[in-house]
């Protein structure tokens, strides 16, 4: 169980930092301030917040992350008037830091009392100094001035230029396809990486045999690595996904397969061993695909290929969940969890492909045009395009709200579902 959970948490956060990095990466290029890059949700447990205004956190709960931008409904700058205060100035009587705060301390800092501030458009405080209302004083206030809230937490102020809603639409875009990008990239570079542990990559394209098991099936029939089968049951085959196929259709069943070697036909006769594989029966004869040894098309190239197989294998099962919706296609952290603990047993190689797998289900995921997923924000982004427009701060966030909702029942209907199939 210990090494089932450290699995699953590594997996995890790896497929949650990647995604995340993608946002945080763009944002950052985009000139948008990020405020928090956090890894889990629930509590905190570790913070640092660096030069540039991003405070890292891990928090408790290894279900999720995010990273919190600045822009609309994610900060309050507004000081009412009367708000006590200290001031840090630089040597130019500029405002460095905005002390709200009545534990913290500022050296050298200003008594103020606020008259009004103005923290996004024209960067200035007014008010008195130590109370005195006899003098109105006007201070600017610096770009990058750190507020420290009545709760003592520190954060840059973020003037309009530095919100998200006042980037580039095409810069929001590449901000919020960056994510979704990132697991793409990552399930590619892990499919290579399992090429070169394995030597090469599996020819899907061919109807030749690869190596034969000893005692199997296929090699008490006389077939050989290299053989090549034409047809089975008087069915022709061209690939390893026709051959698979016919296998599956004669279980226990004895068959006669066509065979070449050489400049030789021959006809063989053998019963395929049934096997339960992913809880289907399939046919079992003891031989595996040929590999592709070759340093660029059998390594490089062929980490691509299985990427993208196992790409239009979960946009197929995407596309079957909307023909006909049920809990029993999805699967939630308890599912990822029964994965892992199926992953660990097998071995590494078995826990990176899991991990490339789910970083592309990660992808697909959140490329779903649904509010509060990065692909719903794709579509207001290109609704906005198209109007030239932003939409309102209101009808967003109930678009966001709606979304987000939806996304909350629905996790935990599928995790419910989960722990059902769990005890069953």
């Amino acid at each position: 169980m210990m090494k089932t959970a450290i699995t699953f948490i590594l997996m995890f956060g790896i497929l949650v930092i990647i995604h995340e990095f993608g946002h945080f990466f763009f944002a950052r290029r985009s000139g948008i301030l990020v405020r928090e890059f956090a890894i889990g949700m629930g509590p905190k447990l570790f913070s640092h917040q660096d030069s540039k205004g991003t405070t890292y956190t891990i928090r408790l709960l290894p279900v999720g992350g995010y990273v919190r931008m600045a822009g609309w409904g994610e900060d309050d700058n507004n000081i009412p008037p009367g708000t006590t205060m200290t001031l840090l100035l630089d040597e130019n009587n500029i405002v460095k830091k905005i002390n709200l705060s009545k534990k913290i301390v500022l050296e050298q800092g200003l008594p103020f009392e606020v008259d009004s501030v103005d923290l996004e458009n024209e960067l200035f405080i007014k008010g008195y100094i130590n109370g005195d209302e006899s003098q109105l004083v006007k201070y600017l206030v610096d770009h990058d001035a750190i507020l420290i809230g009545e709760d003592d937490t520190q954060i840059r102020i973020a003037p309009i230029d530095v919100q998200m809603q006042s980037v580039s639409v095409p810069k929001r875009m590449m901000t919020n396809f960056a994510g979704p990008m990132n697991n793409f990239i990552l399930a590619i570079l892990l499919f290579v990486f399992i090429a070169f542990l394995q030597g090469g990559s599996p020819i899907n394209d061919t109807n030749q045999l690869g190596e034969v098991t000893k005692g199997s099936v296929a090699a008490k029939s006389g077939l050989r690595e290299n053989d090549y089968i034409e047809e089975i049951a008087g069915k022709k085959v061209a690939n390893w996904t026709e051959m698979k196929e016919a296998m599956n259709q004669y279980l226990g069943e004895e068959i006669e397969i066509k065979v070449r070697r050489g400049e030789k036909t021959f006809v063989k006769k053998l019963i395929p061993k049934t096997s339960t594989i992913n809880g289907e029966k399939v046919g079992v004869i003891g031989v595996k695909q040929p590999m592709d040894r070759h340093f660029f098309s059998g390594i490089i190239l062929g980490g691509f290929k299985i990427a993208w197989s196992k790409s239009t294998g979960i946009l197929k099962a995407i596309a079957d969940l909307f023909k006909g919706f049920s809990l029993n296609k999805l699967g939630g952290p308890v599912m990822m969890f029964q994965m892992s603990q199926k992953a660990s047993k097998s071995g590494f190689i078995n826990i990176i492909i899991l991990t490339a797998v789910l970083s592309i289900n990660l992808g697909f995921v959140n490329l779903l045009p649904i509010p509060a997923l990065d692909g719903g924000k794709i579509v207001l982004n290109v609704i906005e395009g198209i109007r030239g427009k932003s939409m309102s701060r209101e009808k967003e966030g109930i678009f966001t709200l709606v979304g987000a909702s939806f996304l909350l029942l629905l996790m935990i209907a599928v995790t419910w579902n989960d722990i059902l199939r769990f005890f069953r």
